[in-house]
């Protein structure tokens, strides 16, 4: 397989909350979109952390949130992130090795410009028989 690099891979459309958001909004933005995580930036427009479907099922089994719970209070904010130069192999590679289905991708200065999923990457792998015809 060639090296590919993981900007032709990524989903570029975004959906971004700040702290702040209370968390059915991010919930109903999640559902509104048919997505499975939103990234968190903060005021400077930097990556701050990730919410993802996994938190909302840690959220519901603590029987959480409240009305004024926020986005905050329970994104992962020590977020793994790739670059667009990364090769698709050696992004692969990071989603099994630190267990997770979302990666924002991020410029060098720590600006989300993507997100690569589990799905995206699903959806090229299926896609290689037919440029290899």
């Amino acid at each position: 397989m060639e090296d590919v690099f993981i900007a032709r891979v990524m989903s570029a459309g975004v959906t971004t909350v700040s702290p702040g958001t209370s968390v059915e909004e991010a919930a109903q933005k999640m559902l509104a979109e048919d997505i499975g995580s939103v990234v968190v930036i903060d005021e400077n427009d930097e990556l701050a952390g990730i919410l993802t479907t996994t938190d909302f099922v840690r959220i519901v089994a603590e029987r959480q949130p409240k009305d004024d719970s926020t986005v905050e209070e329970f994104m992962t904010s020590d977020v793994h992130t790739v670059g667009a130069q990364d090769v698709v192999t050696d992004v692969a590679k990071q989603l099994i090795e630190h267990g997770v289905h979302h990666l924002p991708v991020v410029d060098e200065d720590n600006h989300v410009i993507g997100i690569v999923t589990t799905t995206d990457l699903t959806s090229y792998v299926s896609t290689l028989d037919e440029h290899d015809e």
